[in-house]
């Protein structure tokens, strides 16, 4: 489904950010992608969802290969994925119900649709009676939970989560964990980027740990290289 092979990616300003990294994620698998600040986890993430392209070696999503991609496969690509992002990106002059339907406008749903649609992703996070509030009038679980029922507007097979939960509290990190659980069994496969190490101890998730552009640990292949116990 998601295929890095031998990727490097060098910005002309800071230099090189990813090197010689190559992994495969399956459909409907989580993944979370651990590492210090600067590692190269937000890079990943870019090349998946294709606001970058690798500077050598390749990236396939989907079916879609970064080299050599137009724009139009691009924007067909992104109706396919969600993206969440650690700030929320939340539209301040819209209700929740218009920055969910915002995602259906721009590709052109009839609204009858979106009408159904909006209420039915807002009772599968839990602020159906939020609908006509603005974001600011929310706590930061809850803008959260907006930015990832838009994500989900458009039911794609990958939620790509870059420090979703690093401006929240304990309490809201857990509400908007277990929701990510709850879509991933649902068969959306989920990428996570995150910092937060006690999180991932308490999920069985596969583990990607970046460290100086490169994947230093993948807890796949430590399952692999486990011996069976026989009985």
């Amino acid at each position: 489904m998601i295929r890095f092979a031998n990727v490097v990616k060098e910005y002309q300003r800071t230099g090189v950010a990813l090197n010689d990294v190559s992994f495969f994620i399956n459909k409907g698998e989580f993944v979370f992608l651990t590492g210090p600040s600067g590692a190269g986890k937000s890079s990943i993430l870019k090349l998946i969802y294709m606001q970058e392209l690798p500077t050598r070696g390749d990236v396939w999503v989907s079916g879609t290969k970064a080299r050599g991609v137009k724009r139009k496969e691009i924007a067909m690509l992104r109706r396919k994925l969600g993206v969440v992002f650690q700030d929320f990106r939340l539209l301040e002059d819209r209700t929740v119900e218009a920055n969910i339907a915002f995602a259906l406008e721009v590709i052109d749903v009839p609204q009858d649709k979106i009408r159904s649609k909006v209420a039915r992703l807002l009772g599968q996070v839990g602020l159906s009676s939020k609908a006509t509030n603005f974001p600011s009038e929310l706590s930061g679980g809850e803008q959260q939970r907006v930015a990832i029922a838009r994500a989900l507007a458009n039911d794609p097979f990958v939620l790509v989560a870059d420090e979703p939960t690093g401006n929240l509290d304990e309490r809201a990190t857990r509400g908007v964990f277990q929701l990510l659980r709850d879509i991933n069994a649902a068969g959306t496969a989920v990428v996570m980027a995150t910092h937060n190490l006690e999180l991932v101890k308490r999920a069985e998730f596969r583990v990607l740990e970046i460290n100086r552009g490169q994947v230093v640990f993948d807890s796949a292949d430590e399952k692999k290289r486990k011996p069976e116990l026989t009985p």
